[in-house]
């Protein structure tokens, strides 16, 4: 089994990032709303960019944590399609994937 200890220790920073930056859209959201028409509106557009940085970062956040996940299950360099060994180099630039280079350019070329 190789060593991903760099990469745990990647992921698990960038994890804490993503973490970090949910809390702030949280509280950001939990704040007053403005009497005026013309900053609720700006506030409603500032609303609606943040659902999606919420939702982005949760998604990154649970693709982090399956990458984790299969590293303690010792699967973290094996395709979830067809079982093949993903490449070190795939890993290092990708480190939340889960898929080997052929599958995501198949998937790729179906539109998925």
């Amino acid at each position: 089994m190789a060593d991903y200890t760099a990469l745990r220790k990647q992921l698990e920073r960038k994890r804490e990032e993503i973490l970090q930056r949910l809390n702030e859209i949280q509280e950001t959201w939990h704040r007053p709303v403005d009497v005026d028409l013309e900053e609720q509106a700006q506030e409603l557009e500032n609303e609606e960019v943040l659902a999606a940085l919420d939702k982005e970062g949760m998604e990154e956040l649970n693709r982090i944590d399956r990458a984790l996940e299969r590293m303690d299950q010792g699967l973290y360099d094996v395709c979830r399609l067809c079982g093949a060994k993903i490449s070190p180099q795939r890993l290092a630039a990708l480190p939340y994937t889960d898929v080997c280079e052929v599958c995501a350019t198949d998937a790729e070329k179906r539109g998925e």
